[in-house]
């Protein structure tokens, strides 16, 4: 493992980059596509597949747990914390066709407000001129949603995204990108969930529901803790 620390907006909140995340990473495609095909969450705003890991599906929930575990240092040091709770994981595909995202998902967002709440994004596919970036609301100056801010958040971003179109993958009239990660193959990012977030897809990125073509993601969210 290759690690690298940047920090985004004012704040500097820390993004931890992680290289060579696993050994053998065609394994965990391989593991991938044995689940597929995924189903679409309705409860969700991912746009697109997620295929949700359970303890009952064997090698795939035991490569992210094994994943979080060869983390586990690098989360401790950044985030200054003693250990964390796995919440939830999934395989993801982004499939979504840019002409039919709702305006909750032409904007960054937010996973939570807790900023114990951690994004790790294990980018799984060959993809280029994929990532994540990180974002500044114009109208506010929110990079980083908590408690307090978080209906002046919503307000601002229900007004604003209905004149964007399509994925957000860099500053616009209502956002303005203040960092990005590139999407790497068997590269590890993570983050606060409370982050101002979007990933980065390309007009001319593949958009099939094949984990073997598809931009494929393992994304793991957990409970950091002191």
């Amino acid at each position: 493992m290759t690690p690298s620390l940047i920090r985004v907006g004012r704040s500097e909140s820390p993004v931890v980059v992680v290289d060579d995340a696993v050994p053998d990473v065609d394994a965990v495609v391989d593991l991938a596509a044995a689940l597929a095909p995924f189903p679409s969450v309705a409860s969700s705003f991912y746009p697109g597949v997620r295929r949700v890991l359970t303890a009952a599906d064997g090698a795939a929930h035991d490569y992210a747990t094994a994943l979080l575990r060869s983390l586990a240092p690098f989360i401790g040091g950044a985030f200054d914390v003693d250990g964390f709770d796995w919440i939830e994981g999934s395989f993801s595909i982004v499939t979504a066709d840019p002409a039919t995202l709702s305006p909750a998902q032409r904007a960054p967002h937010f996973d939570s407000t807790d900023p114990g709440y951690l994004a790790v994004l294990h980018y799984l596919s060959d993809t280029p001129g994929t990532g994540t970036a990180f974002y500044r609301q114009r109208s506010t100056g929110i990079e980083c949603v908590d408690a307090a801010n978080r209906e002046t958040f919503v307000a601002a971003a229900r007004r604003d995204s209905t004149a964007l179109s399509g994925y957000t993958n860099a500053s616009n009239a209502a956002f303005e990108r203040i960092g990005a990660v590139e999407g790497r193959r068997n590269r590890v990012v993570l983050y606060q969930g409370s982050l101002l977030h979007s990933g980065i897809i390309p007009a001319a990125m593949p958009l099939s529901a094949d984990p073997r073509v598809g931009r494929l993601t393992a994304n793991l969210f957990i409970q950091a803790h002191r």
